[in-house]
């Protein structure tokens, strides 16, 4: 380090050489703290397209260019049909089955390592963000519904099953995948509402109880009607074609 005449060191000179050590150590916390570390990695595994590899590695499809252009299970169904009408179902129920497992598994992973349940809050929300602007597709994605889905329904299975009920109702009887989806996801939502005031529920099944807030689930129901906003415009005019 320079000094002046008399020898003492530069205090600008000290100051900067503080605050570089102070973000330095910032960095290596950051990178080091496991909550830091699961956000990071909810976010990436949340993003793998399954639906898209389906269709590109077995039919040479690009579903980002098919239908509603989203990876997620209704568009893998729309784009195979066409080339292939018997295992296109297989293949949209697989990518539900896994764009679900990619957010229960990483809270379930978050729970086994006791990590807080605002954390593993964040870490749905990472999850279900990464499936929708997938880092893999330049930050296109799918609608969320399955990887919200399997995100929350180890934290609020409750109202997750009887989101899943209204989503089943409603797809058997109007048979349009939005709507159904979108009403799924809603209900649920609401009803965090209701069924922890109505219920006796244990604190690691109550959300009010967990993380006193609504915030992280809304946030997710909001994620979901954005990724939906075409489909509500389709909705209003009357557009919307069946699929389920």
């Amino acid at each position: 380090m320079r000094g002046n005449e008399e020898g003492f060191p530069i205090a600008g000179e000290n100051k900067i050489y503080k605050l570089g050590s102070a973000m330095v150590d910032d960095l290596m916390y950051a990178i080091t703290n496991i909550n830091v570390i699961f956000y990071i990695v909810a976010y990436l595994f949340g993003g793998i397209p399954f639906g898209y590899v389906f269709a590109k590695l077995f039919y040479r499809i690009d579903i980002t260019q098919v239908g509603s252009g989203s990876v997620g299970a209704t568009n893998v169904y729309r784009a195979l049909k066409e080339v292939d009408e018997k295992n296109a179902k297989k293949f949209s129920i697989l990518t539900i089955i896994l764009d679900a497992s990619k957010g229960f598994i990483v809270v379930l992973l978050a729970k086994i390592f006791g990590l807080d349940y605002s954390v593993q809050y964040m870490i749905a929300l990472l999850a279900v963000l990464g499936h929708c602007y997938s880092p893999y597709l330049n930050f296109h994605g799918g609608k969320g519904v399955a990887t919200a889905i399997g995100s929350v329904i180890l934290l609020i299975p409750v109202e997750s099953i009887l989101g899943l009920v209204v989503w089943g109702l409603v797809g058997k009887v109007l048979k349009i995948s939005s709507l159904s989806s979108l009403l799924g996801v809603l209900s649920g939502i609401a009803l965090t509402f209701i069924v922890p005031y109505v219920l006796p529920l244990p604190q690691g099944i109550n959300i009010t109880a967990q993380i006193h807030s609504h915030v992280p689930v809304v946030l997710i129901g909001v994620l979901i009607l954005y990724t939906h906003y075409p489909n509500l415009k389709r909705l209003f005019r009357g557009e919307e074609k069946k699929v389920l």
